[in-house]
């Protein structure tokens, strides 16, 4: 009785190298059988040892295939027209992608069946089974990239007395049960492929650049090296109050730390887009890739309500000792402008979430300079009675943006949502907002005349 070829079937003679991709071909899609001792055409021509060959094909699986493979298949001896031959069982996988070890987890590595062949997976089907096996959390997946070096993570961590290894890496989840590298370790590894952009500009718009870069490398390098591109340019202005001279920097240096925390940690890594950071001469954005979690709205986020997106790589940071919890960065934000008339704003759409700290030597430059030509320029319709700061804050705003909302209220003052509505209340009463719009949909414009 001849065998014969199909999507699940596949001959062999004699143990070949070829076996080992029908056997990741098989695990990483529906299974099937592999017989040994059988032409091609079908015919049977059986096996000396089929003992042996069993074993060797056991050996070959156990040390050329990741992830183990082992369990998943079932070795026996069975006779076809008096002659004995292999017949080797592999079962669909859980951890799939399976690879071959020396190729690593690419296509020329990763194996699926496609006829009655084993052909190369494409990058497309690879991530859509580390998709199904691994769930939805980019940082827990399996890496593509298994050749990863570590040398600026752990020049971090000794910098900051903390042991790294491999028994580190294992508890910190950069390595999984398999002792495979995850998406966490390649975002700490030399070979991380996310950058940020850094771009200056000179005024208030985007017209002219000054200066731009891309940083890449691990997340912790980045993060140094952003920071001291930002803090190079982050002059010192003094100011004379009676007998008194106060320096002041632009940017509260932890305003900028924070932020630039916020979006290494908080940032959907699974876009490949770059997060960016634009400095202008009244203010820096930092915009970071993925909005808002879902249930959570913008007035949770100022309330101090934290869900974060990457928990493994935000528990790294906080064993480095650059986070102290969840949830207080924006809050330490805002407190280092708490001297300020102009507060950081945020500002958040479905795939960005933007933090935007303001110049405060520049604002305070060009207040001086209204006071001096237009001392007439800050009142308001209602006569002699002049504006409070935050109603300032929130004309100034309108008149740039041409409306506001209620959330971007609550960005721009750093107050609560209630406090912010009680505002905007008062300015609908006096007659300098109008409401248009309705229910989510509103927002508010300055009034006329």
């Amino acid at each position: 009785m001849l065998l014969h070829g199909s999507e699940t079937i596949e001959l062999k003679e004699m143990v070949v190298d070829d076996i080992k991709k029908e056997i990741v071909a098989f695990a990483n899609c529906e299974g099937g059988k592999l017989y040994i001792g059988v032409r091609d055409d079908g015919a049977v021509v059986g096996l000396e040892d089929p003992d042996g060959t069993a074993l060797q094909i056991s050996n070959m699986v156990r040390n050329a295939i990741k992830p183990d493979i082992t369990m998943f298949l079932h070795y026996e001896t069975i006779e076809k027209d008096g002659k004995k031959i292999v017949e080797v069982e592999i079962q669909r996988g859980t951890d799939r992608p399976y690879y071959i070890a020396k190729k690593g987890m690419r296509p020329e590595g990763v194996y699926v069946r496609q006829g009655y062949s084993a052909v190369p997976a494409t990058d497309a089907a690879i991530r859509r089974m580390i998709k199904e096996t691994d769930g939805d959390r980019f940082e827990a997946m399996r890496s593509l990239n298994q050749e990863l070096s570590f040398e600026a993570c752990k020049k971090e961590f000794t910098l900051r007395s903390v042991k790294f290894g491999a028994l580190q890496m294992r508890t910190l989840k950069m390595i999984d049960q398999d002792g495979l590298y995850s998406n966490l370790g390649l975002l700490l590894s030399d070979q991380c492929i996310h950058t940020i952009k850094v771009a200056v500009f000179q005024g208030t718009d985007q017209v002219i650049f000054k200066d731009r870069r891309e940083f890449s490398g691990s997340l912790l390098q980045q993060m140094n090296e952003v920071y001291e591109f930002i803090d190079f340019r982050n002059q010192t202005h003094a100011t004379i109050e009676k007998l008194l001279r106060i320096d002041e920097r632009d940017y509260p240096e932890i305003a900028v730390r924070e932020a630039l925390l916020n979006l290494l940690v908080h940032r959907d890594y699974s876009f490949s887009a770059s997060a960016l950071i634009s400095m202008y001469e009244d203010r820096i954005e930092f915009v970071s890739i993925g909005g808002l979690m879902p249930g959570i709205e913008l007035e949770d986020v100022m309330a101090g309500i934290s869900v974060c997106r990457n928990q493994e790589l935000a528990n790294v940071f906080y064993r480095l000792k650059l986070i102290e919890a969840y949830g207080t960065g924006i809050s330490k934000i805002m407190q280092a402008y708490e001297r300020q008339t102009v507060k950081p704003r945020i500002e958040t759409t479905k795939n960005t979430f933007k933090i935007i700290l303001p110049n405060v030597n520049a604002i305070r430059e060009t207040a001086e300079v209204t006071l001096l030509n237009e001392p007439e320029a800050i009142s308001d319709n209602r006569g002699s009675k002049a504006l409070r700061e935050e109603e300032k804050s929130i004309l100034e705003y309108t008149q740039r943006h041409k409306k506001i909302t209620k959330n971007e209220v609550v960005s721009l003052l750093g107050v609560s949502a209630s406090t912010a509505a009680r505002i905007i209340r008062g300015m609908l009463e006096e007659n300098l907002l109008k409401k248009n719009g309705r229910a989510k949909n509103t927002y508010y414009t300055a009034k006329e005349g």
